[in-house]
């Protein structure tokens, strides 16, 4: 993508509606716009991390046997009744009357609407497990939207839910979640920590709360070391091998983990000093067992192989593609800007012509654009007339991974400059060493 055709409405000062540092960079890279109180637009390069991020969770969630799904943002009032959450959710729902005076809300999440669908059509243990996900908008009316998209009215959501015959089957179900949210988050370079949370008044202790750390997270975190060197479950895990998944939640779950709501002082007390590690984090991902909380009321259940009907055990599993795009900024991150994970990029390269118009400068650039393009990668390039200064600020504040530098005095000696946007390393290479360093060919 050529920069002088592409839409990128760069921001020289910080906002000064901006809280946090992930809100700042987002609205001066031109990521997003703000439409109104906790609700905003997505731009260009904004929504192309958006899709890469929503396409890792599809993967992710396709390899642990989850099926998509996609249901309306409006929902029938007349299901949240029957679950007895119409009444009690609070002001966060937003709720509508269409032209019939029919009560319907925007929804906030899908339990209902999933388990409906659920039991129109299951009937029989052998159709399960099942776990149905989607990638849908949700709205929470927040009393006090703030931070950007970490906090707002209208986000992304991935939720996932999972039907089994009893307890022992969503614990699989739990788990196979539980993994697949560890290898989500270590492919979009995260290193997100599974912590206990709380149940609520269903009780039980199947509900964690992933958490990355950053110095800019929202709340206090305790955990032991050993979770920063843990091995994260590789491509080759069996989804469909129970003991194994099993095996690897208990390897995840052995040592302390807690946020501050769920933090044990007697239990952190047994931790040695020299392992201990308290700090800030942010939530990523939360999973969920509520067994027959929604099946229940709802009527979702099926014939055993007992020949007797069972209300089917449910858990729900989210992650939140558009608060996640803030998380990975605040974690990542410096003083020029912001500095993205390869595998969540908006583009793998950043191409700079410093002098355009100059001839060198023009065909080598040209040759390297079509060369990156048919290995490939994503490549936005500086064709603009900007000055040198100007180019280097907004490679640096957009956070592409690779910027490859194109000057006068280089490309007479068909040499470039590359720099990596996170160590800050710089090699200047012959135009073919250049091209074979980032996976293209001369």
């Amino acid at each position: 993508m050529r920069l002088s055709r592409y839409f990128l409405p760069i921001l020289k000062e910080n906002p000064r509606e901006a809280e946090i540092v992930s809100h700042r960079l987002m609205l001066r890279a031109g990521m997003i716009r703000q439409q109104g109180q906790g609700s905003f637009s997505w731009l260009p390069l904004g929504k192309r991390v958006l899709d890469k991020i929503c396409r890792i969770v599809r993967e992710e969630q396709d390899r642990a046997g989850a099926l998509e799904i996609l249901m309306p943002t409006i929902q029938s009032a007349e299901l949240w009744r029957e679950s007895g959450r119409y009444d009690d959710y609070g002001k966060e729902m937003l709720r509508i009357k269409d032209r019939n005076e029919r009560d319907m809300l925007f929804g906030p999440t899908n339990e209902e609407m999933v388990t409906e669908i659920f039991r129109s059509y299951v009937k029989s243990y052998k159709d399960l497990p099942l776990n149905l996900y989607h990638i849908q908008w949700k709205f929470r009316d927040e009393m006090r939207p703030r931070f950007g998209v970490m906090r707002s009215r209208e986000f992304l959501m991935k939720d996932a839910y999972s039907f089994d015959l009893d307890y022992e089957g969503a614990k699989a179900a739990y788990n196979r979640m539980f993994v697949s949210y560890l290898r989500t988050f270590t492919r979009m370079g995260l290193q997100a920590i599974p912590m206990r949370a709380d149940t609520g008044p269903i009780g039980g202790d199947l509900s964690h709360e992933f958490i990355i750390l950053a110095e800019t997270g929202e709340s206090q975190v305790f955990c032991h070391r050993d979770y920063l060197a843990l091995p994260v479950p590789g491509a080759a895990t069996d989804f469909a091998n129970d003991g194994e998944i099993d095996g690897i939640v208990k390897q995840w779950t052995t040592p302390y983990a807690a946020t501050e709501e769920m933090h044990d002082e007697a239990a952190w007390a047994a931790v040695p000093e020299a392992d201990k590690v308290s700090a800030r984090g942010i939530e990523v991902g939360h999973i969920f067992h509520f067994g027959e909380k929604y099946s229940k009321p709802m009527g979702a259940k099926v014939m055993g192989p007992d020949g007797k009907e069972h209300f089917v055990s449910m858990g729900s599993y989210g992650i939140g593609p558009s608060r996640l795009i803030a998380a990975i900024i605040e974690a990542s991150h410096d003083e020029n800007g912001i500095i993205w994970p390869e595998a969540v990029a908006p583009f793998d390269i950043g191409l700079i012509n410093m002098k355009v118009g100059d001839a060198d400068c023009d065909r080598i650039c040209d040759e390297l654009y079509k060369a990156f393009e048919a290995a490939g990668k994503d490549v936005l390039y500086d064709d603009t007339d900007q000055r040198a200064g100007g180019k280097f600020a907004t490679a640096d504040l957009i956070g592409l991974p690779w910027q490859v530098i194109v000057g006068p005095r280089g490309a007479a000696a068909g040499e470039v400059e590359i720099k990596n946007r996170k160590s800050g390393e710089r090699l200047t290479l012959p135009v073919a060493e250049a091209l074979a360093k980032l996976g293209a060919n001369a």
